[in-house]
């Protein structure tokens, strides 16, 4: 199985990095080509359409660790996990994202690295900014 691999490194503390990958409301203002997202009646789940394929609607479940420092998402159309990682470095976050590929969607890991380097600095450039929600 294949691994995709990023980070980055958030001048925010870890709590405002872990109200922004907690919250998968805030997901379209950080994460690349998330175009909306709605969430669903069980805690942790939710649906997004990305902005490539606006009509096709991508269910995932979001699950917490207890020590507040990992979020999984794992997509229940194609089967990818990723993991998201907070630790605090100096007075920032450093952010750790790792996706599990599955040996059927490996063409895909390219496209995948692309997305999560550009969220992950999103993500960590939003938390340092205190950015307010985007409208839309």
């Amino acid at each position: 199985m294949p691994i995709v691999a990023d980070h980055a490194v958030s001048a925010a503390p870890p709590e405002e990095v872990w109200k922004l990958l907690y919250d998968p409301a805030r997901f379209p203002d950080w994460w690349a080509g998330m175009e909306r997202v709605e969430i669903g009646a069980q805690p942790g789940d939710f649906t997004y359409w990305h902005e490539a394929v606006p009509d096709f609607a991508m269910p995932q479940k979001l699950v917490t660790s207890r020590d507040g420092a990992r979020v999984t998402i794992s997509c229940l159309v194609s089967s990818f996990d990723i993991e998201w990682r907070l630790s605090e470095d100096g007075g920032g976050t450093r952010i750790d994202v790792h996706a599990a590929v599955p040996d059927e969607q490996a063409h895909r890991c390219e496209q995948l690295r692309a997305v999560l380097a550009a969220s992950v600095n999103r993500l960590a450039q939003l938390a340092a900014t205190g950015a307010p929600r985007a409208r839309g």
